[in-house]
């Protein structure tokens, strides 16, 4: 630390591990973290307590500053303990998608250099598989040991807090610097194994005090952890951000549940992939056509009146009175929506990680949520571009961040620059110097664009744009996006057309919209398979491209596609367990689908 006197405001800590410390003194009363079920609830003194106790425990174990400690839970209280508790022993905690298998478990615990695991039962076959292939690590740590005690080769996490000798965590903390390695953020590997990601406490303080230029959380705002704890959304917008800014975090340890939990907790900050709010306009949308004729007409007028509102108010345009008056008449429907949905005291609500349709994000805004996309990488602590509150430009993803520079090379590639830019990948100096280059632009891989306002639109990833046959260059994810928006039914999309004479698709099924679907129509075979091959269901998927292809271009439009007998799983051949596409092995598994969709 560069000053013997802490700071006043956790925002202007020169550590995470500080910025901790300090929140949790001054709102030592106040509820910090707890669970959906209501079992468990710590306020930030009791969680201080908790960290410090567990810190002590970890140092008497060797955890010393500089190591690595490796992390698979779930989104439950104890996660946030344990990865703070580390940081404070001066270590740099890192986690693991719950999806990997033993193998992929050993590659990276093997490159951390961890030789500490801290897990729960579910994961453990997994973890002590992986060990076999781990002679460096030396502890395996259970949050949740059964009754009958801990298994063989394994220590419950309550036995090490509070054990060893007496540990001063203050001066601990003193002792760490800015650049050291906060954590590290395993890239999900769409073009081979994962790279760790070195994140420094000056990297991520300096996204989460970019946050404070652009929004202003009341005290007391809540948030919901329900994504991967290994992704740096995650980390920084659920598990970051409230450590400085001393919000309450509620685990959802079942993403799957995250929409039946928002009611709940009524959040001030909402951050979603675009699956999920796809999902949230469908299940309106239904609502709205399930209704008496009366209510369903007064409705989509006041909807299509509230959409055109939008638009007009985008293109500049002045918004005619009569229009404003018809989109006023939904406001009531509209309050209940989103009361419903548990969004109705949100502050800010964000999409990103993949392109978002503009259907969905006018429809939202038509609604009173003014849905925010925003922009960031791994590389960047999930920090980039971001569509400020009340100066949303739909179809961007904002402008560059507080402190953060964007420039685009010749070739469109989207440069960054700033504090928010990682330290390298670890082990990997010469993939390290490819990315940053001698002035410190972070070579991102996206292409980009920049409008008249400065607003930054990304237009796909630099190696994964189609140049089909006659030369022309499309972007793949732009044309999924827009698949997948255009019927409930359709889960995900591969656009194919690379040197090929036109784009097909392969399309997977959405398991719930599919059992929804085939209970409606009376189909008795639910089975993805089954419903992959049925005429009713080929014939909705087929107005769904139908309507997509309204959208796109002639040469962009999808002219044939093939329904996959079966689910594409976060982490399995398809998806990485971000749920990005993995286009090669896509291509490689599904080989002779893709060619009889050329064939002839």
């Amino acid at each position: 630390m560069e000053s013997s006197v802490a700071p006043e405001r956790a925002q202007d800590a020169a550590t995470i591990a500080e910025a901790f410390r300090i929140t949790a003194r001054r709102h030592a009363g106040e509820v910090a973290i707890r669970d959906r079920a209501g079992d468990v609830s710590w306020t930030w003194g009791e969680l201080l307590e908790r960290v410090d106790a567990l810190a002590g425990g970890l140092r008497s174990l060797g955890v010393q500053r500089g190591e690595t400690v490796a992390l698979m839970l779930v989104n439950r209280p104890e996660f946030h303990v344990a990865d703070l508790a580390v940081v404070t022993a001066g270590g740099t905690p890192f986690s693991i998608y719950q999806t990997y298998t033993p193998d992929q478990i050993a590659y990276v615990v093997s490159d951390s250099g961890a030789k500490v695991v801290i897990t729960e039962q579910a994961f453990l076959p997994q973890v002590l598989a992986a060990r076999e292939q781990l002679p460096g690590v030396e502890h395996v740590l259970l949050v949740d040991p059964p009754q009958e005690g801990a298994p063989a080769g394994t220590t419950p996490l309550a036995d090490v807090a509070g054990s060893g000798t007496p540990f001063d965590a203050d001066a601990a903390v003193a002792e760490l610097s800015p650049d050291d390695v906060l954590t590290l953020i395993y890239t999900s590997g769409t073009t081979g194994p994962p790279k760790g990601v070195e994140l420094a406490h000056r990297n991520l303080l300096s996204a989460v005090r970019g946050i404070e230029e652009i929004v202003q959380f009341p005290p007391g705002s809540r948030v919901v952890s329900w994504l991967p704890a290994a992704h740096i959304a995650e980390r920084a917008a659920h598990h970051y951000l409230p450590i400085v800014y001393g919000m309450e975090v509620v685990s959802c340890e079942d993403p799957r549940a995250v929409i039946a939990v928002l009611p709940q907790v009524r959040p001030q900050w909402f951050f979603a992939v675009p699956r999920i709010w796809e999902k949230l306009k469908s299940g309106l949308e239904a609502a709205v056509a399930g209704m008496p004729d009366e209510d369903r007409s007064r409705v989509q007028e006041a909807l299509t009146a509230a959409k055109e509102r939008v638009r007009l108010e985008q293109a500049g345009a002045e918004v005619p009175a009569d229009v404003a008056e018809r989109a006023a008449a939904g406001e009531e429907t509209f309050a209940a929506w989103r009361a419903m949905l548990g969004l109705d005291q949100v502050i800010t609500i964000n999409v990103g990680a993949a392109p978002t349709p503009v259907e969905v994000l006018e429809f939202f805004h038509a609604i009173g949520l003014p849905l925010c996309e925003l922009w960031g990488m791994s590389e960047t602590c999930g920090a980039g571009s971001v569509n400020p509150p009340g100066a949303v430009r739909i179809g961007t993803v904002g402008p560059p961040a507080p402190g953060v520079e964007i420039t685009l090379a010749e070739d469109g590639e989207v440069l960054v620059r700033g504090e928010i830019v990682m330290l390298g990948y670890r082990n990997k100096p010469e993939q390290t110097a490819e990315t940053i280059d001698a002035d410190g632009w972070l070579h991102t891989g996206d292409i980009g664009q920049f409008d008249d306002a400065g607003y930054l639109k990304i237009v796909d990833r630099k190696k994964e744009i189609i140049i089909n046959a006659a030369g022309k260059n499309m972007s793949p994810a732009n044309i999924e996006a827009h698949v997948k928006s255009s019927s409930p039914l359709i889960g995900q999309a591969c656009c194919i057309g690379d040197r090929r004479p036109y784009n097909t698709a392969l399309i997977v099924l959405d398991p719930d919209f599919a059992a929804a679907f085939a209970a409606q129509h009376g189909i008795e075979d639910a089975s993805l398979p089954a419903l992959a091959v049925h005429p009713e269901v080929v014939a909705e998927v087929q107005r769904g491209v139908d309507a997509a292809n309204e959208h796109l271009a002639r040469v962009e439009q999808i002219k044939k596609f093939r329904i996959i007998e079966g689910d594409w799983l976060p982490g399995g051949d398809e998806l990485t367990p971000t749920m990005k596409l993995k286009r090669k092995p896509i291509g490689e598994k599904y080989e002779d689908e893709i060619e009889a969709l050329y064939a002839g």
